[in-house]
């Protein structure tokens, strides 16, 4: 007859079990041991064992095994499990990729600003960034170029506790707009940007349903040339409607943007 073994660990060594959180479609966790950061995309049944899929901001996929305490919630180590049919649905996150907060209340608006140059822009950056920004409390302004950033800036008067962002089109060595960037650019004042003519190449064709972003020649009018190389009506405000309906989410935009905008929430969110 086997000898009972009693378990003699004492119980400040023992590792505390796990909460089980099912690996719903969207849901955002942190793989414990590389730290790769992505969505979750799908659960799969392996000879191994069952995996998970996961998509970071950029579009990257991973798959890692579905280990006990082998994944991080908002920093709280959890074990994953596969999604129960029929399980209820609940949103987990944001169309940046950030968390979800149901519930959550806009937070007072902040002394700083983020600047982008046109009303599209603004409109791609609430479409993805909206639910972030109100919470961080961040207000996004339209210049309508950027001829007049210097004017601005200096009206604005950037302070440690007022810092200023701004988002350029074609931020190109040698352009102009890297020649009015490096006039204004200093403490307070960050200018990053995109290296496309226009927002609109910023969504990824596949979203929008083409090949590729057409070229246009010099000298044409960039949207209107958009237009007439796709077999488009030449109405540039009916062909931006049509694009930013097929933006959903972080995953329709170029890496080039999606940093860049990142990078404008976090300088201007920053403790004093």
């Amino acid at each position: 007859m086997r000898s009972y073994q009693p378990d003699l660990t004492p119980p400040w060594k023992k590792s505390a079990p796990a909460p089980e959180v099912p690996a719903e479609t969207d849901l955002v966790v942190e793989e414990a041991v590389t730290g790769f950061c992505g969505a979750v995309i799908r659960c799969e049944k392996t000879a191994e064992g069952p995996t998970v899929t996961l998509e970071d901001r950029f579009g990257k996929h991973r798959v890692f095994p579905m280990t006990p305490r082998g994944f991080l919630l908002e920093g709280r180590v959890v074990t994953l499990v596969r999604p129960s049919a029929g399980g209820p649905v609940r949103p987990t996150r944001t169309a940046s990729g950030s968390v979800a907060v149901p519930g959550a209340r806009a937070r007072v608006a902040r002394a700083g600003r983020i600047y982008v140059e046109g009303r599209h822009d603004a409109e791609l950056v609430e479409r993805v960034w909206g639910d972030d920004l109100r919470i961080e409390g961040v207000v996004v302004e339209y210049l309508e170029g950027i001829d007049d950033l210097p004017a601005i800036v200096r009206e604005f008067g950037p302070a440690p506790d007022a810092r200023l962002g701004v988002l350029v089109d074609h931020l190109v060595p040698g352009s102009k707009e890297s020649r009015i960037a490096a006039q204004v650019s200093g403490d307070g004042v960050l200018v990053v940007g995109h290296p496309y003519i226009d927002v609109w190449e910023a969504v990824k064709p596949a979203s929008v349903g083409i090949a590729g972003w057409p070229v246009v020649p010099r000298g044409q009018d960039w949207k209107t040339g958009v237009c007439r190389a796709l077999g488009w009506p030449e109405n540039t405000g009916a062909a931006w409607q049509r694009i930013l309906s097929s933006v959903r989410s972080y995953r329709d935009l170029q890496p080039e943007l999606l940093g860049r905008v990142e990078e404008l929430i976090d300088f201007v969110t920053l403790p004093d």
